[in-house]
């Protein structure tokens, strides 16, 4: 084997390194923002969909315990809407 051939599997082998690590990272920072799914799915709390309502409100539907929850969150706190109906 010739040192060119080395040092061009050396850069691919460190190019496939930086790029899997990348993905790691977003990954674990979507995870952290609620972007992706937790990693556990059977836990007890999980954040099933958000709306935006404008600037500054946005509703949330929280699973608890298999039941989901509805829930105002604004500058001025959180207020409760309801339990929903389990299917």
């Amino acid at each position: 084997m010739s040192a060119e051939f080395l040092l061009s599997l050396a850069q691919a082998l460190g190019a496939l390194l930086a790029v899997l690590g990348l993905v790691w990272l977003l990954a674990r920072g979507a995870r952290q923002v609620g972007i992706a799914a937790p990693a556990n799915p059977q836990a007890r709390l999980g954040l099933e969909a958000r709306l935006p309502l404008d600037a500054k409100r946005r509703l949330l539907l929280l699973r608890v315990d298999g039941r989901e929850v509805l829930l105002l969150v604004g500058p001025q706190g959180e207020t409760l809407l309801g339990w929903l109906p389990t299917p």
